[in-house]
């Protein structure tokens, strides 16, 4: 996989009456109440949020695995869901990169092209957004110290570990604590974790110590491929330490919503 030019945090002229929401697979199935509070937050902005039901995955586990003809068919499936000229708000900066950057080189040449760059050029992560519409959090909560882990993908391509600070460092509230891991990879990588389990069980128990040793009472991500990975870990391992938050879920709570 090729490296792209990050993704930059933009704001927009005006704030969108409407948005789609694209909940990928991960989230859909394992944290869908992750998926739920991102789309609480978006709708308290006045925006309103399109959830197309026949929404699946983005191809992303197929593409980085090395098999470009099955993750081409299963983006294919997701073309025509989205035909308003919307944002399409991700709440995964692994996913939202594999839909900004590779859907356009993948559908190239096809006659699919013009349909996957458009939305290609409407995708945007999730915390993007939020800065994108003008979100200013007013934190309603107790001091808090948290810890933040930002994938490496969406680190590489969408620039989420600077929405991710953004966002969390305007809140009055809350000390957000460097850890010593914090740009490394998890050790998830999708497939990569099934097919190379002791090296991506070494890069978990990196990951694990450096956020213990920060004293953290909060560990937030915004990737729940990421969360599943370093909660498991910390699941079985550290029952002391917190679990993976979505950031969607802090914001909302912090803010005085209900998760």
């Amino acid at each position: 996989m090729s490296a792209q030019t990050p993704t930059p945090i933009i704001r927009y002229d005006s704030v969108p009456t409407d948005a789609y929401f694209f909940g990928t697979c991960v989230l859909d199935i394992f944290m869908p109440e992750a998926g739920m509070d991102a789309m609480t937050l978006i709708e308290q902005q006045g925006i309103r949020t399109h959830f197309p039901m026949g929404q699946s995955c983005c191809g992303q586990p197929a593409y980085s695995s090395g098999h470009p003809e099955e993750a081409f068919e299963v983006a294919k499936a997701q073309l025509d869901l989205f035909p308003e000229n919307w944002p399409v708000v991700v709440p995964s900066g692994s996913c939202g990169g594999m839909m900004k950057h590779h859907w356009p080189k993948m559908f190239k040449g096809t006659p699919y092209e013009q349909k996957a760059n458009d939305i290609a050029e409407r995708v945007i992560e999730f915390t993007h957004f939020l800065i994108a519409i003008g979100y200013q959090p007013e934190d309603k909560g107790e001091p808090v110290k948290v810890a933040v882990h930002t994938s490496c993908a969406a680190r590489r391509e969408m620039n989420v570990h600077l929405s991710g600070w953004q966002l969390i460092d305007g809140m009055s509230n809350v000390e957000r604590i460097v850890h010593d891991h914090e740009s490394e990879c998890c050790g998830f990588g999708g497939t990569f974790s099934v097919k190379h389990p002791d090296i991506s069980g070494a890069m978990v128990t990196d990951k694990v110590a450096a956020l213990k040793d920060t004293g953290a009472t909060e560990i937030i991500s915004a990737d729940c491929g990421c969360m599943m990975n370093i909660g498991g870990k910390i699941a079985k391992d550290e029952p002391d330490m917190p679990m993976p938050k979505h950031i969607a879920t802090f914001l909302l709570e912090r803010t005085g919503g209900k998760a």
